[in-house]
């Protein structure tokens, strides 16, 4: 009980600090960023506290180190993925334009509007 308690308060100063940047409109902005980061803060350490906490900030330090195993691809590759997507793109834009003309070629030749 005491954990979920814990939690509460987390979310709780979490909500705080998001409040303060709205309350303190009248101050600094240096200020009202400064409230939501204390808010941030305090939520954080206050989770740490609880199993449920550490087992998040466990994830998101995991999810961290997970991007930073990410292999982006060179602006070479880039390039032509790009410039084979833009063909596609106008391939399938005439593909699309000759079957709508046609069917609308035939919507009138059944009407008998055609020539």
């Amino acid at each position: 009980m005491i954990n979920k308690i814990k939690l509460a308060l987390s979310l709780l100063l979490l909500i705080l600090g998001i409040a303060g940047f709205y309350l303190f409109e009248d101050k600094a902005m240096v200020i009202r960023i400064l409230a939501v980061l204390a808010g941030i803060v305090a939520s954080v350490a206050v989770a740490w506290t609880a199993p449920q906490g550490k087992q998040a900030l466990g994830f998101f330090n995991e999810s961290i180190a997970e991007a930073k195993r990410v292999v982006w691809p060179t602006r070479q590759e880039t390039m032509q993925t790009t410039l084979a997507v833009v063909v596609l793109v106008v391939i399938m834009a005439i593909f699309l334009a000759l079957v709508d003309v046609s069917f609308a070629y035939m919507v009138q030749w059944i009407m008998g509007r055609g020539a």
